[in-house]
């Protein structure tokens, strides 16, 4: 249980939090510094962040919160997931995300600021901060879907396939479930017969041409969730949650 990590030319960042890989702050933190790693190695050449269980990402560990008193876990929380997202962005090299199943809420952050994503044709892609009180990652939903569907998606929780995002050019190949690691791999492998040094600069040269600080952006989407916070709504609509409400 954790995030695993194999060190090589194509590096692996594994998150493994069973049942349904709801990570805790601490975990957002753990995933956050394994990415970093993994980038500031001169042998490493690509990652490919993948997951183990029956989805990519649940986002936040909820009950987590729920449980701890104060606003601790909330605030740890948040910050947790501003690191990691950021650590999949700040990564010298390009970041492949593997994506099965659910990915949803903090799943989507890291989705969203890899470099590309390849995903199993079970994947499904949402954003159920709403129904949770919160919000954010909307600036990652952004890089994935077009506007007035990231829109839609935030107002009413649903979910999109990933061959429909593979249909916006997003999601680079849709396969079955078993071939998902090969798949994200056979492309690793692609970008890593490259010269090493060429791809850290187009990394870097690519990041610094984005439209958006996504890094910016996101900590501004997160003022609005500890503003929810103190206004009750945030807690109500988790204790909801909790409650299979």
């Amino acid at each position: 249980m954790g995030v695993h990590v194999r060190q090589a030319a194509v590096a692996e960042v594994v998150i493994d939090f069973p049942p349904v890989n709801a990570v805790p702050a601490e975990g957002w933190r753990e995933l956050a510094e394994a990415l970093t790693a993994a980038g500031s190695d001169r042998g490493t050449r690509v990652v490919v962040l993948a997951a183990e269980g029956r989805g990519f990402c649940a986002g936040v560990d909820i009950k987590e919160m729920q449980r701890a008193p104060g606003h601790e876990a909330l605030l740890a929380a948040n910050r947790g997931c501003a690191e990691a997202f950021a650590a999949v962005y700040d990564c010298p090299v390009p970041v492949i995300a593997a994506v099965h199943g659910f990915c949803l809420g903090g799943g989507i952050g890291l989705a969203g600021n890899a470099d590309l994503v390849v995903a199993a044709d079970d994947a499904t892609f949402g954003l159920p901060e709403v129904d949770r009180g919160a919000l954010g990652a909307a600036t990652h939903l952004a890089r994935l879907v077009p506007p007035q569907l990231m829109r839609t998606m935030v107002y009413t929780c649903r979910t999109v396939s990933a061959p429909q995002l593979h249909r916006f050019g997003t999601v680079l190949e849709v396969v079955p479930a078993a071939r998902l690691r090969a798949a994200a791999r056979a492309v690793a492998e692609q970008i890593a017969a490259k010269d090493p040094t060429v791809i850290r600069r187009a990394k870097e040269s690519l990041n610094g041409i984005d439209p958006v600080d996504v890094k910016r952006s996101y900590r501004f989407e997160q003022g609005f969730t500890f503003e929810l916070n103190l206004d009750g709504a945030g807690d109500s609509a988790r204790q909801r949650f909790v409650e299979g409400r």
